[in-house]
């Protein structure tokens, strides 16, 4: 019997959404184990099992960041270096970038509403037009990043209407700027989206993005 991965899920809520860790652990069950961690230090053996960090989304600065990874930043950072997989959405997507882990190369994870010619330029809730492998969709967005760079060090797997990406995967890194974790009740909390909940779909998006990056 095969063994399943094991993701470590970085979780402090609200900066680090709960909601949003459920989320991802719904979408990848039953096909990886989970361990929780949050600020406080860890044992020094934590990741001696782990196959992949994840970093849901949530609301978080440069502050934020530095004092919820004072304990084990080093040691994230350390993990992804040597070759450990890493999964970021949203917030997570941005603490990859230069500002934060910097652990990218020839690539940042910037605000997508300040991009040119996007077609948001507010944080809040929606369903925004992507396209996914080459399939248009709309998935539900927030202030997701854009990733901007030289794209011959990445591979795109979805896009912006801009034309911006919105998930890449580099070498043992994977980030993903709108929400495919989302959940029905996201939707329903707000009126101008409660006939938009994709049924599932963005899950098993999630699960063939996951599965690529931790099989490279």
């Amino acid at each position: 019997m095969l063994m399943k991965p094991t993701i470590a899920l970085f979780l402090y809520d609200p900066k680090c959404s709960v909601q949003s860790g459920n989320g991802v652990m719904k979408a990848l069950n039953p096909y990886y184990n989970f361990k929780i961690f949050s600020k406080n230090k860890l044992e020094y053996d934590f990741f001696d099992d782990v196959d992949m960090i994840a970093v849901p989304g949530g609301f978080g600065d440069s502050e934020t960041f530095a004092k919820l990874f004072k304990n084990n930043g080093a040691r994230v950072k350390k993990f992804i270096r040597n070759g450990g997989k890493y999964l970021g959405i949203c917030m997570g997507a941005y603490w990859a970038g230069s500002h934060y882990l910097n652990v990218l190369e020839g690539v940042d994870a910037v605000q997508y509403i300040k991009r040119p010619k996007t077609d948001t330029l507010r944080p809040h809730a929606k369903n925004l037009p992507i396209v996914w492998n080459g399939e248009p969709m709309n998935m539900f967005f927030y202030d997701g990043c854009a990733l901007v760079g030289d794209h011959r060090k990445f591979e795109t797997i979805s896009t912006y209407a801009n034309g911006d990406s919105m998930a890449i995967i580099q070498k043992n890194i994977g980030l993903i700027g709108c929400h495919p974790e989302s959940e029905p009740f996201w939707y329903d909390s707000y009126s101008w989206m409660k006939d938009k909940w994709h049924g599932g779909a963005h899950h098993k998006l999630l699960l063939d993005f996951t599965n690529d990056l931790i099989n490279r």
